[in-house]
């Protein structure tokens, strides 16, 4: 898996669309898909900064499971730098997660007793309403910049793009990972985490924008290819493989202008409370990104 970004004038077999096309002299539109990984995806807060720091504002958002979570923040109008700070806030301590999660615990002692646990049984809707910041709106509509959110239609057996309605249903669908979260009802369909089926979902943005960008959270298992893993990490990491063999194709047949993967290994899919290592280590993306940009930009005043 290659670290930097990718474009789209190197593949000859890119995709034209020509309702997207403008005078060249005119400042090209940009869209950004932010794609699915967990805690990974807490990597997407240096997109969000960088294209600040330029003084972009993408026309349309796309994102899937964390990657819709930090998508909804941009889409609703919050600087990188918010984010950032109410990611830190929330997840940086300890204790702040302790009580807020303290703050979803059941009515009563019966109530607990009577569910008992069970792995998957966690209400993400709930959680998200408890940790996303206050500038999230409660519907799509109220969303400065429109967002797409990719979920999975359990028994539909297909991908299923979210852009109106209620938004928080449609992040906790999105964000519902197997065996971790609950599915989520949406639109009377069961919806499971929109990486299943699409993990970086910057096609939808494609017709829409001049530049498309898509970042790519999933990671891969990492070793000397001599270490058995245990079974949770078996398990995530032949997710990790499955997911980017369908980023692999979609790659192949229309890749976006720049693709991009931080460096996030490493880090495993819950690793919330590691927020700060993770933006530590992936921060090199920025200058990625700033560097991929500027090459795009000078190719199509060249063009």
């Amino acid at each position: 898996m290659t670290g930097g970004p990718e474009h789209a004038r190197d593949k000859p077999d890119a995709v034209f669309h020509p309702e997207v096309q403008r005078d060249k002299k005119s400042t090209p539109t940009i869209a950004v898909a932010f794609g699915g990984g967990g805690a990974r995806g807490l990597a997407h807060i240096h997109i969000v900064e960088a294209l600040d720091e330029l003084g972009v504002t993408p026309v349309r958002i796309a994102g899937a499971s964390i990657g819709a979570i930090v998508g909804a923040g941009m889409a609703a109008g919050m600087r990188g730098e918010e984010i950032r700070e109410h990611t830190f806030s929330t997840l940086g301590r300890k204790a702040a997660v302790a009580h807020r999660l303290w703050s979803l615990r059941p009515p009563s002692m019966r109530a607990a007793m009577g569910r008992g646990f069970r792995l998957g049984q966690f209400d993400l809707e709930r959680i998200l309403r408890v940790f996303l910041p206050a500038q999230i709106p409660g519907s799509f509509g109220a969303l400065p910049i429109p967002l797409h959110v990719s979920a999975t239609d359990y028994y539909g057996q297909r991908e299923v793009c979210l852009d109106t309605g209620d938004l928080f249903p449609a992040l906790a669908a999105s964000a519902a990972i197997p065996a971790l979260f609950m599915p989520v009802t949406v639109n009377g369909r069961i919806m499971i985490d929109g990486g299943v089926f699409n993990p970086v979902p910057y096609e939808h943005l494609m017709p829409h924008a001049d530049i498309v960008i898509g970042v790519d959270v999933v990671g891969a298992p990492e070793g000397d290819g001599t270490h058995v893993p245990n079974r949770v990490d078996s398990l995530f990491g032949a997710g990790q493989l499955m997911m980017q063999a369908a980023i692999a194709m979609k790659l192949r047949l229309e890749p976006p202008h720049i693709f991009l993967r931080p460096s996030v290994n490493r880090f495993r899919v819950l690793d919330f409370l590691k927020a700060r290592q993770v933006l530590s280590e992936s921060a090199g993306i920025k200058d990625e990104l700033k560097r991929a940009l500027d090459a795009e930009f000078e190719r199509r005043v060249r063009a």
